[in-house]
């Protein structure tokens, strides 16, 4: 990621130096072979500095997956990392993606300490009980990372953090801060069910933007920017003040059109679609309609095939005016064996969307 955070200077983001249809790169082991998600749930996972050969960065993303069993796997100094947690209630799954602000010191050491951070947090059974412990963490390790005579925030360090912890025989339950999005997918669409944390947003909520705006620079085009992320703070109220807290955004402070995608909230699955956790390195180009649009085809199959055929095709066939980034994917499926109340299997939404959400 490549931010421009409120109180800091523009970063110019460089573009992929090579031309499309480029090899792919060498198949990649997926972090997720070694666990165990259960009959009801299928997961994959990989992270990459980034496709290109020519370029490859520091990767600042991470990902924190933890499986039916507590076994857990997160990226430490750039490498998967596993471990066992002890007392992890059976059946309970927790998944996240990061991306740590490159326009900050520390990204990666920001987005590594809330992957490790996350280990130390007992499986939530709650929304409320998942927020408060989930907003502690970022003020805890908003005082870790400053500094003796810091009086303001420009050296902070930020990450995103998208995260789904799901209990046996209940629905997914969703906490998100930055600009790192979960998709849900089926043959006809790719559907966003998060909120973008930047300025279009802030200005939506404050009734300067309407909808078809919100989406052309949301999801129609590039903008290195972001309001609000875990550790950084937001700066949702004033672009030019970088409040400590993290302001979860809901039908109360969200403009008509956005209410349905509240931050904190849980998630009806379906037993047809694919779910996509995703960092911004897959839709950092000029155009990303185009390619978002191909996940449909793309991504109906089982987890594993469909994360391989999401990088692949990447780079295979890159967007145009692609931008050097970290990628990270965390790809699931429910199946109708989900206990409880977890998937739905009807062929429709519940409640009509706009066709571009």
């Amino acid at each position: 990621m490549t931010h421009q955070a409120p109180t800091t200077a523009a970063l110019s983001a460089k573009l992929w130096p090579f031309a499309p249809r480029a090899a792919a790169p060498a198949p990649m082991t997926r972090i997720t072979d070694q666990l165990n998600f259960g009959p009801g749930l299928d997961v994959a996972a990989r992270s990459a500095a980034s496709i290109s050969k020519l370029q490859v960065p520091e990767n600042q993303d991470n990902l924190l997956i933890i499986d039916t069993t507590g076994r857990a796997v997160l990226l430490l100094d750039q490498k998967p990392h596993a471990t066992q947690l002890p007392d992890w209630p059976a059946g309970h799954v927790r998944l996240a993606v990061l991306d740590g602000m490159g326009g900050h010191g520390h990204g990666r050491q920001a987005a590594e300490a809330v992957a490790t951070g996350l280990l130390r947090i007992p499986a939530c059974s709650t929304l409320e009980q998942l927020g408060a412990r989930l907003d502690q963490l970022h003020l805890d390790l908003q005082a870790h990372f400053s500094h003796p005579g810091d009086h303001d925030s420009f050296r902070r360090p930020g990450t995103t953090l998208t995260l789904l912890e799901i209990p046996p025989g209940q629905p997914p339950m969703l906490f998100h801060a930055g600009d790192s999005r979960l998709y849900e997918i089926t043959g006809q669409h790719a559907r966003p069910l998060t909120i973008d944390h930047v300025p279009a947003t802030a200005f939506a909520m404050h009734g300067l933007l309407g909808e078809q705006e919100w989406w052309q620079q949301v999801h129609g085009e590039h903008r290195a920017q972001i309001s609000q992320a875990y550790i950084l703070g937001n700066a949702f109220a004033n672009p030019q003040v970088l409040e400590d807290g993290l302001m979860p955004l809901h039908a109360a402070n969200l403009p008509p059109f956005l209410q349905q995608l509240a931050d904190r909230r849980a998630i009806q699955v379906r037993a047809d679609a694919t779910y996509l956790l995703a960092t911004d390195g897959f839709w950092a180009c000029a155009d990303p309609q185009p390619w978002i649009e191909r996940w449909p085809s793309l991504l109906n199959q089982p987890a594993g095939a469909a994360l391989d055929a999401l990088f692949s095709d990447y780079a295979a066939n890159p967007p145009p005016q692609l931008h050097i980034d970290n990628l990270s994917a965390i790809v699931l499926r429910f199946s109708a064996a989900t206990t409880g109340c977890n998937v739905d299997e009807t062929a429709l939404p519940v409640a009509p969307m706009p066709a571009h959400f």
